[in-house]
C-alpha cells in the first residue's frame, strides 16, 4: 500500500509534468492547485510549511523524474571502505547525488576521491535500486541508487568538508551506518558482487 508520502510525491510529479505540457493558463492553474494540495498533505506530517516543502520540490521545471544517487563499494579482502559523515555522525559508502554533465562512472569516481582521498576506478555497476524499496527512511524525493564496485588506483586517506573519517571495516563487523545512504544488507550484497564480478546487476 502506498504511503501518504508516496501519494503526495506522485501528485507533485503529476503537477510538475502537467504544468510543463499545459497549453493554457487555465490548465496551469489547475496543476498549480494540485501541487498546493500535495504540499499541504505533506505539511500535515512534517514540521515544515506547505510553502517550504513546495519550494524544495520545485527546484526545476519540466517532466518530473527520479533523482540519481551514486555509491561506490571498495573492498580489501573482507573489509569495505567507509567514510564518516559529518552531517549525522555515521558511516557510509562514499557517494552522493550525481551532477549534471557527468557520466555515472565519473560521478562515483569523483565522489570517492572527494570524500575519502582515494582515487578509484568503477569496474562494475552492481545495482540500480529504488530508494523506497530497501529499508531507507522516508524522503521527499523519489530517488534511484546506483551502486558500483570500484578499485583503488591511487591516493591516500583524507577527510573532506563532508566527511571526518576514512576507514576499512570488516563486512562482518560494520559500524553504525547512515541508513539514509546505505544499509548493511546493501554492503553485504556489494561484497558478493565484488567476489563474483560476473553476477548480473541487481535492479528494483
Amino acid at each position: 500500500m502506498a504511503s501518504n508520502l508516496d501519494l503526495a510525491r506522485q501528485l507533485l510529479a503529476i503537477a510538475q509534468t502537467g504544468r510543463h505540457f499545459a497549453r493554457s493558463d487555465y490548465d496551469r492553474e489547475r496543476y498549480d492547485a494540485v501541487a498546493d494540495i500535495a504540499a499541504r498533505l505533506l505539511a500535515n506530517e512534517s514540521d515544515r510549511s506547505a510553502e517550504s516543502l513546495r519550494a524544495t520540490w520545485q527546484v526545476e521545471d519540466g517532466y518530473a523524474t527520479p533523482k540519481i544517487e551514486v555509491r561506490g563499494a571498495v573492498f580489501r579482502d573482507d573489509s569495505v571502505l567507509l567514510v564518516h559523515e559529518r552531517a549525522d555522525g555515521r558511516w557510509t559508502l562514499p557517494g552522493g547525488w550525481a551532477d549534471v554533465n557527468e557520466s555515472p562512472s565519473q560521478a562515483i569516481e569523483k565522489e570517492i576521491v572527494q570524500e575519502s582521498g582515494f582515487e578509484a576506478r568503477a569496474v562494475k555497476l552492481a545495482a540500480v535500486l529504488d530508494r523506497r524499496k530497501h529499508g531507507h527512511p522516508e524522503f521527499l524525493f523519489h530517488a534511484w541508487k546506483l551502486f558500483f564496485i570500484c578499485e583503488i588506483t591511487g591516493g591516500e586517506p583524507r577527510t573532506s568538508i563532508e566527511t571526518d573519517g576514512v576507514e576499512f571495516f570488516p563486512v562482518s563487523a560494520l559500524p553504525e551506518l547512515s541508513v539514509g545512504r546505505v544499509t548493511a544488507a546493501q554492503i553485504r550484497r556489494m561484497h558478493e558482487h565484488d567476489r563474483a564480478r560476473g553476477m548480473a546487476t541487481d535492479f528494483d
